[in-house]
């Protein structure tokens, strides 16, 4: 390699070093630097995106850095303006808020660098490709799966509510609510956060004393809701969950879970490295990549358990 290309490397750490935790991962060739954007990483299922990610960046032996926004849009916003002053030559978001990350995808698209979404959608700007579990069958499927396991009123945690998976799992939640007998009664936004959840799920049980399930958009926060509900959850008040992390399959095996939507973080943090990689050698890309959803309850749990 040249020496300006390790001078510009090297400022590329330095730069993104102020914007938040940075890792690098890479087999060492190509000239090739992918920047990442992730919401956050105080949660086990973006870690695990990450992981994919770098797996196979260093399989695509391209370098991979990543940031983390600390569920901060602005943050994330100049993080990816960041990006496009270091010489990436594609750059992946996972939007802290889809709304929010237009900007982003401006400063991208002025610096004429690809731009490809992973897991939640940019609802304003150009990307290459977008890279995302089909959410809007998720929230169905969650809907159908807890309308077996009870009846009778439920409650809804929502996620972040800029978020498109939150939109789009919330809708699906919707569309699945007449397969069954059970009834939303009240919905409030959590964050996808665990603690957020507990303190949501605290009051919505005070509120609707009668309540004889839950749907919350993630398992962080599903599990903060079992947390609320004490000796009640998984028996009188079932709940189901999203994501499949491995917290939420313990709390299956465990009997406080009744289900969960499994997605496949690493495989999508892969397949947007893949066509990240791609677009900055300005091959064709796949403009939408659909990652399959699964059901997990206790009678398929051990297909999931790695």
């Amino acid at each position: 390699m040249k020496l300006r290309g390790v001078a510009a490397l090297s400022a590329l750490a330095l730069g993104l070093a102020a914007c938040g935790s940075g890792t690098e991962a890479g087999g060492g060739g190509g000239d090739i630097t992918i920047g990442l954007a992730v919401s956050t990483l105080d949660n086990p299922y973006f870690v695990a995106l990450k992981q994919g990610a770098e797996k196979a960046a260093a399989e695509l032996g391209v370098r991979l850095t990543v940031v983390d926004a600390q569920n901060d849009a602005t943050n994330q916003v100049n993080q990816v303006q960041t990006f496009t002053t270091q010489g990436v030559r594609a750059i992946i978001i996972n939007p802290v808020d889809s709304k929010q990350a237009g900007p982003a995808a401006k400063a991208a698209e002025n610096a004429t660098i690809p731009l490809v979404a992973v897991d939640r959608s940019v609802d304003d700007g150009k990307v290459a490709s977008e890279v995302a579990s089909d959410n809007v069958q998720g929230g169905t499927l969650a809907a159908i799966e807890l309308g077996r396991a009870t009846t009778g009123e439920v409650v809804h945690l929502q996620g972040i509510p800029g978020a498109s998976a939150s939109r789009d799992r919330g809708r699906g939640f919707e569309q699945g609510l007449n397969s069954g007998g059970i009834k939303v009664v009240a919905s409030q936004p959590a964050d996808f956060n665990r603690a957020k959840g507990l303190d949501v799920m605290t009051n919505l049980a005070q509120a609707n004393p009668g309540i004889k399930g839950v749907f919350a958009d993630n398992d962080e926060m599903a599990l903060g809701a079992i947390k609320a509900l004490g000796d009640r959850a998984g028996k009188d008040v079932q709940v189901v969950g999203f994501d499949g992390t491995p917290d939420g399959l313990k709390a299956i095996e465990e009997g406080t879970l009744a289900a969960t939507i499994a997605q496949q973080p690493d495989v999508l943090g892969r397949k947007a490295v893949e066509q990240a990689v791609k677009a900055a050698k300005k091959e064709p890309v796949q403009e939408v990549v659909d990652v399959e959803v699964k059901v997990v309850t206790k009678k398929n749990l051990a297909e999931f358990k790695k």
